[in-house]
């Protein structure tokens, strides 16, 4: 599971390392070493951007199915359920201080 997020990352780094001034000076140094045009190098370094940002968002979305996986696999619940436990207990809390402890769990629940 670790891979996964270090490739995550690494990919993350990747997309955001290559910043308009670097992808300039990239496009500069294609010109002149291989001899294209300047459409032509910025199509290319539009291609890499777009297949980097691809990558990022499939590691990030591998990355968040492993650690839900192996939140499951422990026993841990979701943020999601967390709060509506956290809302039923107050709801809960509030029935009895109120003194109405006696009405069915199903009504109080919402």
């Amino acid at each position: 599971m670790f891979e996964l997020f270090e490739k995550a990352v690494l990919t993350a780094l990747g997309a955001a390392a290559i910043t308009q001034k670097k992808g300039e000076e990239m496009i500069q140094e294609m010109k002149s070493r291989y001899k294209i045009s300047e459409e032509e190098g910025r199509a290319f370094l539009e291609r890499i951007q777009e297949m980097a940002r691809t990558g990022q968002q499939k590691s990030a979305e591998m990355a968040e199915t492993e650690v839900k996986k192996a939140l499951d696999r422990m026993g841990m619940v979701s943020r999601e359920e967390f709060e509506k436990l956290e809302r039923r207990v107050k709801t809960l809390e509030a029935l009895q201080a109120e003194g109405v402890s006696s009405q069915p769990e199903d009504e109080c629940l919402g």
